[in-house]
């Protein structure tokens, strides 16, 4: 029997090279392939290039009308401060310059994908714990969130209503219909139902309700009737799937004689179920009920919308806490992105701020 020390081992095989992934051509399509713009700090150079041309790199996120609203929340060195949508930190990061020295900010965000991505950013930007407090809780937990730290109120609180940049462009998140994915379209994948489940149940009824009131779709009716009608069929399980239903079912109704129809009625569709899926006008009413004991006397907020339904409620809420003398001041018309912010961003042109502060 031979000595297994003795023995000699065989010889190690090279690793084979293996070669980056090219880089297909000046604007790949394909989410996974723009691996560029995934990382700024080496590729710096192309993802000036993604910005300049009026594009989001794909996987961030760029911050809405930030000087507007730093404006509206004036900041002060040693106060506490709320980011109630923490997304990609671009706010949070402009808020924590102002806020030092001695000022703290509480960063909330739901989503479980993007929130450690973004709290490893900041972190890595110097803001530690005694600065920056990242608590992923929907932002209607703010009342809990302050209490368990024995926080009665904050001086400012900011709430970004958008879904992030990198929610819509990842098709694994079932966000777009312009790539195929999942039909998923939770910004907490963990919670249940997904935008599959929810389809798979919803009555015609309630279908057409939700795209009434989450999109004001003028064919409301007709798409819950064979949406509904013709799930039974197949379910509707992929991105795309949905997308080309909503196209045959509005070009088969259609008078026009085109033979395509515009993507309107599909974004519509898929902002309703979104809304739904994640009860995102509860979640509001909420937040909006408990917002004033969240702030300090003259304590500020400021809170970006981007649709009616959103923009209504915000409005409805700060006017009447006016009226009740909770609110001493909030604006009478609301803030706008400039010009030049919608040509270099163009998701901004649907921003709409409104502010007050609490008396």
């Amino acid at each position: 029997m031979s000595d297994p020390e003795s023995t000699p081992s065989p010889p190690s095989l090279p690793v084979p090279h293996r070669r980056r992934p090219r880089y297909a051509g000046k604007n790949p399509r394909r989410f996974e392939d723009k691996y560029k713009e995934h990382d700024p700090a080496r590729y710096a150079a192309d993802v000036a290039k993604v910005i300049a041309s009026g594009k989001t790199p794909a996987g961030s996120h760029r911050p809405i009308m930030v000087a507007e609203i730093l404006e509206v929340l004036a900041l002060r060195p040693g106060e506490l401060a709320v980011d109630c949508t923490l997304g990609f930190g671009g706010h949070a990061r402009e808020m924590l310059a102002m806020l030092a020295p001695g000022g703290r900010l509480i960063g909330l965000d739901v989503d479980p994908v993007e929130h450690p991505k973004t709290t490893a950013r900041l972190r890595e930007a110097g803001y530690g714990e005694e600065v920056l407090t990242a608590v992923r809780s929907n932002f209607a937990g703010l009342p809990k969130v302050l209490a368990e730290r024995g926080l009665g109120g904050a001086d400012a609180i900011l709430a970004d209503l958008g879904v992030s940049s990198m929610q819509i462009d990842d098709p694994g998140r079932g966000f777009t219909f312009k790539s195929d994915g999942p039909l998923d379209l939770r910004l907490n994948p963990s919670r249940a139902p997904s935008a599959t489940e929810w389809l798979a149940r919803v009555s015609a009824i309630d279908l057409a309700v939700a795209l009434t009131e989450n999109a004001d779709e003028p064919q409301a009716e007709l798409l819950a009737r064979e949406l509904v009608a013709g799930r039974s069929a197949a379910p509707i399980t992929r991105t795309v799937q949905l997308a080309d239903l909503i196209r045959t079912i509005l070009l088969r109704h259609s008078r026009r004689r085109d033979s395509e129809v515009d993507d309107d009625g599909v974004r519509r569709v898929f902002q309703a179920i979104r809304i739904a899926v994640n009860d995102e006008f509860g979640v509001l009413d909420l937040f909006l009920r408990h917002l004033p004991s969240c702030l300090n006397a003259g304590g500020r907020v400021a809170i970006l919308t981007f649709h009616s339904g959103e923009d209504r409620r915000v409005k409805h809420a700060f006017r009447a806490g006016v009226s009740a003398g909770i609110f001493s001041a909030t604006n009478d018309e609301v803030g706008r992105a400039g010009p030049e912010e919608r040509r270099a961003n163009p998701r901004s042109s649907s921003a709409k701020l409104r502010w007050a502060v609490r008396a």
